[in-house]
């Protein structure tokens, strides 16, 4: 079939990618089981248990360890997804099983366990400078981020 000119043929071709991104788009074509991201942080007053609320000692929050597991997970996919794609968390279970004082740093590990479709699975540690202080499962699923944003928004307007 020809459209008449190159550029034309060139953006109709362009506008089916797009369009095929946005209705098929399988996380697998740039996301592979295996791949692996790390994320760090040191333990300071603010994200302590009893900073964040989550306890009454000074000692590194779980909720901050979940963050920073999450961060790990999200970073690997948005260096990884096309341009106006991103992943949104849907999932996480985890064990806090060690403290960590303020003062010692910290990482996090997201490895991806699967790929199914849109939705990315991972195994997520957690490290301080003595050894593992979590563990657990994550889930993402990848989006459109305008059309994710639009669709948040409309939530604004009832």
């Amino acid at each position: 079939r020809t459209f008449g000119t190159k550029a034309f043929e060139k953006i109709y071709i362009m506008g089916l990618t797009e369009r095929r991104l946005r209705l098929f788009m399988d996380a697998a074509e740039y996301i592979k089981e295996g791949m692996e991201k790390a994320a760090l942080s040191e333990v300071t007053q603010e994200n302590t248990a009893r900073s964040m609320g989550s306890g009454s000692l000074d000692v590194y929050a779980t909720p901050a360890m979940t963050a920073l597991m999450e961060q790990a997970a999200a970073e690997l996919a948005q260096e990884k997804l096309p341009e106006g794609w991103t992943s949104v968390g849907i999932a996480l279970s985890i064990e806090h099983t060690s403290a960590t004082p303020i003062g010692v740093l910290t990482r996090a590990v997201a490895k991806v366990t699967a790929v199914e479709g849109r939705k990315i699975s991972y195994e997520i540690k957690a490290f301080d400078e003595a050894g593992e202080i979590g563990h657990g499962t994550h889930e993402r699923f990848a989006v459109e981020s305008e059309k994710f944003m639009a669709k948040a928004q409309s939530k604004a307007t009832h």
